[in-house]
């Protein structure tokens, strides 16, 4: 029996008929590497978020408008932006008030002044009892309170009779000016410390800011600035309420130099006067006698 022949070498190798196929094929080095830090194209699941925490949404503030950060200030915070808006609101309130004051005080200067230039003598200006009543005013002050001393004085020194009147319009002058100016120094107090009252609501909202950074453990931006922002917004408003403060006292310090500048005038015109007044009245006392002894001596002849 003729035996098997011996299989060619080039005849390639047959696998076996009744095994079942693998598929664990071997894994090349390229297959055996690891898969890139981001995972495959296309499997999110793999993807890999590198960077900061998130924050929470209900954490981060929703409302970043200047009464939303009130609103979520700190309490002392919302103190001092509440004394420095009350302060602002003082400040055009006297604004309005002493505006109108003043301007209704030179207003009655100035008529007490040409009235003071068109009389001849200080009765004249003052007037009967009816009109006198209707005349007011520092000037009209000044003018009676002259008038008054003159009267008290009668048959006394002229020069005694000056000095005292002098006193008199030094004190009518001293308390126009008093009644004038009362209000203005709030504006100079506000003016002044405002700044100063915002910086500590500041100082004192930067604190916290910087606790609730300690205590979330971040330093995400979107937990700082609100903060930091509220804490701003104090300052804002103490130059809010300063900045007018100090240009409407300026004004009103102006406004009112003017107007004692009216009164100054007013006293010069009573002076002018009075001393007429007093020089016509001497005047006429040593004419008296002249005229008498002549009237005698043509009697005698």
């Amino acid at each position: 029996m003729p035996s098997a022949a011996p299989p060619s070498a080039d005849a390639p190798a047959s696998a076996p008929a009744d095994g079942p196929t693998s598929t664990d094929a071997p894994f090349s080095d390229e297959a055996r590497a690891p898969a890139p830090l981001g995972g495959t194209p296309g499997d999110a699941a793999n993807d890999v978020v590198v960077g900061p925490a998130a924050v929470p949404g209900e954490a981060l503030p929703h409302d970043l408008s200047p009464w939303g950060m009130f609103m979520a200030a700190d309490i002392v915070v919302k103190a001092v932006m509440g004394g420095l808006a009350f302060a602002s609101v003082v400040t055009f309130t006297i604004l309005l008030a002493k505006g109108v004051e003043i301007a209704f005080a030179k207003r009655r200067a100035r008529r007490g002044i040409r009235r003071l230039v068109e009389a001849d003598t200080l009765a004249e200006a003052i007037g009967e009892a009816g009109r006198a009543s209707r005349w007011g005013g520092p000037v009209a002050l000044l003018a009676r309170s002259a008038e008054d001393e003159r009267r008290r004085s009668a048959g006394l020194s002229a020069d005694g009779i000056k000095e005292r009147v002098a006193i008199a319009l030094q004190r009518v002058e001293a308390g126009a000016g008093r009644s004038i100016t009362r209000g203005t120094g709030l504006l100079a107090t506000i003016g002044s410390t405002a700044p100063f009252v915002g910086l500590f609501g500041t100082v004192w909202g930067i604190m916290n800011s910087f606790i609730g950074i300690s205590q979330a453990n971040t330093t995400n931006l979107a937990v700082v600035a609100p903060g930091i922002a509220e804490a701003l917004l104090a300052t804002a408003i103490g130059l809010v309420a300063a900045i007018p403060a100090v240009v409407i006292y300026n004004v009103f310090a102006r406004s009112i130099s003017g107007y004692r500048t009216l009164l100054s005038d007013g006293s010069a015109l009573v002076m002018q006067h009075l001393s007429r007044q007093l020089d016509r009245a001497r005047t006429e006392v040593v004419a008296s006698p002249r005229a008498t002894g002549h009237v005698a001596q043509q009697a005698a002849e």
